[in-house]
Parts: C-alpha cells; sequence; structure tokens
C-alpha cells in the first residue's frame, strides 16, 4: 500500500540541515506516538489536563511551573497576553484591543528583532525597539522603561549579535522596574542545561518548542517560568476563551509532548555528542579524496544557527557556487537537505538517521 506522502506525490527528504519547520521539525520516538493514541482514547477536562500536564513537565524539568503551548510561537504570543493582561478575565476577553491597558509596549534589542517576533503583535502590544543593530548599553535600557512598559522579549538566538546584552546585563535594571523578561529559546536545546540557564540568571518566562530537539510533536511547545506569570499564561491559552483560544492544543498533542519530555530527560546527550561527532569525522574522512572540494568539521559562528554546540561537516567545491550544489542534493534521488553557513554547504547531524549516511556520501562524491 502507498504510504500518505506517496498517495500526495510527495517526496521524502533526507534531513541534512536541522530541526526547521519547513522540513516538519524532527520525528517521534515511536512511544511519543503511543503516547498520543493513548490520549486519544477518552474524552477529559481539557483544563485539567491543560494544567496538570504543565504540572508535570515543570517538575520533571525541575523548574516552578509550565504552560504548554501549540508551539514556541503560539508561546510568544501568550506570554505577552499573559504580561499585559494578566488574568483578569475582562483584560484577557479584550485582547488584542489595548485601549485603556496602561501596560501595552514590549521593549526588545533591536539586533533582537527577528521573524518570530510578530507573534508578539497578536496581543495588540506596540514593540519599542532599544539600542541599535551594532550597539546597545545598560543605561538605554533605564531610560526606555516607562509606566506603560509590559514586558522585556529577549531572542536567544541573538545573544551573540553585537548590538546585544546579556541577559545578566538585562536583569538587575528590569527587576528594579518590575518588568519581566521573557525568552525565546525555542531551539536552543541541547545543551540540556539551557532548559533552566535563563531562568536561574532571572528570567520569568523561557519559551521552548516541543517539536525541535525535544522530538516531540511540532505542533507542541512550552512555556517555563516562575508560578503566578504561569497561571497567566494558563488564563490566556487554550482551552479558556482568550487570545490563544485560536492556538488549540488537543488531548493528543498534550500526550505526546509529555511523553517526550519524559524521554528528553532520559536520553543520555554525553553519548549522542560523541554519536554526532563520529558522524561528521566519517563524512569528513570519505569525502577528502575529492578533487576541487575542501572539507571542515565546525561549529556554527552566524547567530541565530541553532543548536551552536552539534558538529558540523563544512564543504564546499572550486567549479560550483553553494547555492548550486544544494539545489543538486535537493533535486536528486533521494532528495537531501543542507544548509549554507558563511559561504559553506553544511551538513548537520541532529536529524540524520545512521542508515542514511552513506546515501548523503555518496550523493556528495557524485555532485558534477
Amino acid at each position: 500500500m502507498m504510504d500518505i506522502y506517496e498517495k500526495l506525490g510527495i517526496r521524502k527528504i533526507i534531513n541534512a540541515q536541522g530541526t526547521l519547520t519547513k522540513l516538519g521539525g524532527s520525528l517521534m520516538d515511536p512511544r511519543v506516538f503511543d503516547a498520543m493514541r493513548e490520549a486519544g482514547t477518552a474524552f477529559v477536562d481539557m483544563n485539567e489536563l491543560h494544567r496538570k500536564a504543565g504540572e508535570y513537565i515543570a517538575k520533571l524539568l525541575g523548574v516552578e511551573a509550565a504552560c504548554i503551548t501549540n508551539g514556541a510561537s503560539a508561546g510568544i504570543a501568550i506570554s505577552a497576553a499573559a504580561c499585559i493582561a494578566g488574568y483578569d478575565k475582562g483584560r484577557i476577553l479584550q485582547l488584542p484591543n489595548i485601549e485603556g491597558l496602561k501596560k501595552n509596549e514590549i521593549l526588545m534589542l533591536k539586533s533582537h528583532r527577528n521573524l518570530y517576533d510578530q507573534a508578539l503583535l497578536l496581543s495588540g502590544a506596540k514593540i519599542v525597539e532599544l539600542g541599535f543593530t551594532s550597539f546597545s548599553c545598560p543605561e538605554m535600557l533605564e531610560n526606555a522603561i516607562t509606566d506603560r512598559t509590559a514586558m522585556f522579549f529577549y531572542a536567544s538566538e541573538a545573544e551573540s549579535m553585537r548590538g546585544s546584552l546579556s541577559v545578566e546585563r538585562l536583569i538587575p535594571i528590569l527587576k528594579k522596574h518590575g518588568v519581566p523578561l521573557v525568552v525565546d529559546a525555542a531551539a536552543e536545546l541541547p545543551p540540556v542545561k539551557n532548559i533552566t540557564k535563563y531562568i536561574e540568571l532571572g528570567a520569568d518566562l523561557v519559551i521552548f518548542s516541543g517539536g525541535k530537539e525535544i522530538r516531540g510533536p511540532q505542533s507542541a511547545g512550552f512555556i517555563l517560568g516562575h508560578k503566578e506569570l504561569i497561571k497567566a499564561c494558563d488564563e490566556n491559552c487554550c482551552p479558556h476563551h482568550s487570545l490563544g483560544r485560536s492556538m488549540k492544543i488537543d488531548k493528543e498533542t498534550i500526550g505526546g509532548i509529555v511523553r517526550a519530555v519524559e524521554l528528553f530527560c532520559e536520553r543520555d546527550y554525553e553519548r549522542q555528542m560523541q554519536v554526532w561527532h563520529d558522524w561528521v569525522h566519517l563524512l569528513h574522512d570519505r569525502t577528502h579524496d575529492l578533487t576541487h572540494f575542501s572539507g571542515k568539521i565546525g561549529y556554527p559562528i552566524e547567530p541565530g544557527v541553532q543548536p551552536n554546540i552539534i558538529p558540523r561537516f563544512y564543504f564546499h567545491m572550486d567549479n560550483l557556487t553553494p547555492e548550486e550544489i544544494q539545489r543538486k542534493l535537493f533535486e536528486g534521488s533521494p532528495a537531501i537537505q543542507v544548509g549554507i553557513e558563511s559561504g559553506w554547504l553544511a551538513v548537520n547531524p541532529q536529524c540524520l538517521q545512521e542508515t542514511e549516511l552513506e546515501t548523503v556520501i555518496q550523493a556528495i562524491r557524485n555532485i558534477r
């Protein structure tokens, strides 16, 4: 019998780029599918399921509280709504109309603006940029905070940008003025320590994707943080009538993300990092004899490429542009998706299967 992709005429892809949404995130463990199937066999009180699943995940991850969301982008929108409306039902139902709501502005560094911060605007808030793309300083933050400031949004992927400030430098000022710090760390795993890193530094809410290295349903994510603010996130999230109602999470997805977090906590990342290290070395060793070819092993240096602790195999060819090589690999059979970083083709082993390594090696060797 044809599988769903054959039926729809969709080519399957060998993913050598990473946990990108455009490629489907990551692959789920069969035990996650089992949990989703089990969750679909009964009716439950969705408010209770959402709340108790969040409590369970928080305990597993060693944080105070958690709110499960419909992906990390939904987590951004719900965090903004929580900081503006709290758990006041009248304010929650008013959003995204912010008329009469005093705190309706979100501060963020200009160098942290990205394609995901549009989710902040769903709350009705206004984004106020701080600093320049190449420079910012704590004094700028001090001067930017007003009685309209609802929160500060920090994109962890931009932490190394020239115009960025570290969380450690932001926290004292934000705490002094009572402004919550919300961190988008959607793809910042591994290392596992990043789960609690920003909270330990003083962040109030931290957002993660459930469909990347957590390896749960791609439509899942969660917000971690302090109990009172997570309570506000819950009230602004489904199944409540709120801004988050349109970002519905089904019981199957909740069952899946709970099991995925359990498995994530059990994963041996010391061993996993060694496997990824061995794979990129194999790719390097099996291609170094090619003519007009240069290869090396390294780590991402461009801001926004995550996770940057996973080694990559980088290569280029003298007779073809990176874009031409990327296209040839994708148009081959099977299709192989690789990234381009700083003018080099980048093979990220994060989503590769061991059985696919030989196919990738031969495809690279056969490029003409």
